[in-house]
């Protein structure tokens, strides 16, 4: 499995990236991905964002320790797992709000979370707000009018009732080639002379072309590529995680 990453700040943001993105192991066999955006017209988005990323590094940590210490041949579901997850890091959230007196309007952000089973190839997706996803060619669109849903707006909520209501969860049969982004992959915008000949569609080139993958930098050449012949940059913050089996 090859892991590309990307994130780059919007032309339009001039002081901070308000996307984040995290990956890691989750216990013997699975991994975990994350895109986050934070919302901008919040407080402090970037730390909303980064928030929640280390809140599910920790997640992930604490999983290794436990399969470590106590093995067990018994296998939850993906769907299990992910439930368990979000119930852990929707705790996690609360407790730092209460610790640190927190406004909701400090941890505004959205989540795109993919968790991968290793050893079967199969996956599952949940995404709470909106962003883009790219599963083995097939493009959607999260988009909810400009007013997406974020993950502070639940802290008070009951997890069960929460979860329940989720109705953008992707159960995904087989791993090939999966991209999951926020929703800055939409604006790329001219702002100097294409050098080029060519007219690359931005996303297909970014999460379709398989060019350069033998290099742990496809996305960052990609990138360069856009910007320097095409002479694209996004105008909004941009995070990218793509997975190629």
């Amino acid at each position: 499995m090859k892991i590309y990453t990307a994130l780059q700040r919007g032309e339009y943001h001039e002081n901070y990236c308000e996307d984040s993105l995290y990956y890691g192991k989750y216990g013997k066999d699975k991994m975990l991905f994350a895109v986050m955006d934070g919302c901008t017209t919040a407080m402090e988005s970037h730390f909303s964002s980064t928030l929640i990323s280390k809140i599910i590094k920790k997640i992930c940590l604490e999983k290794g320790y436990k399969d470590f210490v106590a093995y067990s041949h018994k296998k939850s579901s993906l769907e299990t797992e992910l439930k368990s997850i979000m119930s852990d890091l929707m705790q996690e959230l609360k407790t730092i709000k209460n610790q640190l007196l927190l406004d909701t309007k400090e941890l505004l952000t959205t989540l795109l979370l993919l968790l991968v089973d290793q050893t079967t190839n199969e996956g599952i997706l949940l995404a709470i707000g909106d962003g883009f996803v790219n599963i083995n060619g097939t493009i959607t669109d999260l988009e909810q009018d400009n007013k997406p849903d974020y993950l502070g707006f639940h802290c008070n909520d009951d997890f069960e009732t929460f979860y329940t209501s989720q109705k953008q969860i992707t159960p995904i049969n087989t791993i090939s080639d999966i991209t999951i982004a926020t929703d800055g992959i939409f604006t790329f915008e001219s702002f100097s002379k294409n050098k080029t000949d060519e007219d690359l569609n931005c996303i297909d080139y970014l999460t379709k072309n398989k060019a350069q993958e033998e290099s742990n930098e496809m996305l960052t050449l990609k990138l360069k590529f856009i910007e320097n012949q095409l002479g694209k940059k996004p105008t909004d913050d941009f995070t990218m995680i793509r997975i190629i089996k």
